[in-house]
């Protein structure tokens, strides 16, 4: 029997008393859960990773603006911006988390890690560090099988969706899982990849799910890359050994709770927070209005 994730302590236990690394754990667990092979899962986080790539190519390459107006090639510009803030490989990361995401807004294809309205975080974020650090793409699968893992018992403890936890389910359990996968893949212990994951969660705490209009567009795509740059520090951070001094398991604890204490108008109803706001509502009549009219006669109202 391969351990069952559950909690992060039990999990760093299996994998010292087996004598196994995070990630050989979370493919003995895909093994027996799917009864596949090691073999037939890296084929298939080779393909979800080609897929992530593609994302981020196609959001920087082609036309991406939604029918609702509302994202328009943003990640384009922030990309070839020619004033780097901070240098130009943090202006190469939140580029590629937008574009990423705004392939989704757009109707594109995607790798929903752990959801869709998260997709741009592993694909900023591990495209990125493979490209600083020279990563082979057999590096990045065993990190993101080891964000797999995280998200395992993030989901456990807590969620993994915006209806559910709110946006800190989402975008903060991506965020998570792309710190843990940044400190393994830079050779990390334990500790410290869930340190990351702790501090990351400490970093997104109660963020609400307040999508305008229904759409998984404003504000989701700016929080993909505010998310991917929080993985980054927390990744720092946690490979300097600073403690987040939470333990990551009373982190996601935490999260959980606030989740089941969150008001459902911040929970993707687009209720409350910025869908509320004057401007949202606007733009979801004018949505609205954009759906009706397309419709066949047939499917109007009557």
């Amino acid at each position: 029997m391969c351990f069952l994730f559950t909690s992060f302590k039990d999990w760093k236990s299996y994998c010292e008393s087996h004598d196994e690394s995070l990630d050989e754990s979370v493919i003995a667990y895909e093994c027996e859960q799917k009864g596949s092979s090691p073999e037939k899962i890296h084929e298939g986080l080779m393909h979800a990773y080609r897929v992530m790539k593609d994302a981020v190519h196609t959001g920087l390459e082609k036309e991406m603006k939604s029918r609702s107006g509302m994202i328009d090639n943003g990640a384009k510009k922030v990309f070839n911006y020619p004033l780097s803030v901070l240098s130009p490989e943090f202006q190469k990361l939140i580029g590629r988390a937008l574009a990423a995401k705004e392939v989704n807004s757009c109707m594109g294809r995607v790798v929903a890690a752990p959801t869709a309205g998260a997709s741009g975080i592993l694909p900023g974020t591990m495209v990125t560090l493979q490209e600083i650090h020279g990563l082979s793409d057999d590096q990045i699968i065993k990190g993101l099988l080891v964000g797999a893992g995280i998200a395992l018992i993030i989901e456990q403890k807590a969620s993994l969706a915006g209806a559910v936890g709110g946006c800190q389910a989402e975008t903060g359990s991506a965020a998570a899982m792309a710190a843990g996968a940044i400190v393994f893949c830079l050779g990390g212990t334990i500790d410290q990849v869930f340190n990351a994951v702790a501090i990351t969660i400490q970093c997104m705490l109660g963020l609400v799910c307040d999508p305008v209009a229904g759409l998984v567009e404003v504000p989701c795509v700016v929080r993909n890359a505010s998310a991917a740059s929080i993985a980054f520090s927390s990744a720092q951070i946690a490979l300097a050994n600073v403690s987040a001094v939470i333990p990551v398991d009373e982190c996601i604890e935490a999260m959980g709770e606030i989740g089941a204490s969150m008001e459902s108008r911040y929970k993707e109803t687009a209720l409350g927070g910025l869908a509320a706001t004057l401007t949202g509502q606007e733009i979801s009549k004018r949505v609205l209005i954009q759906d009706i009219e397309i419709l066949p006669d047939e499917q109007l109202p009557q």
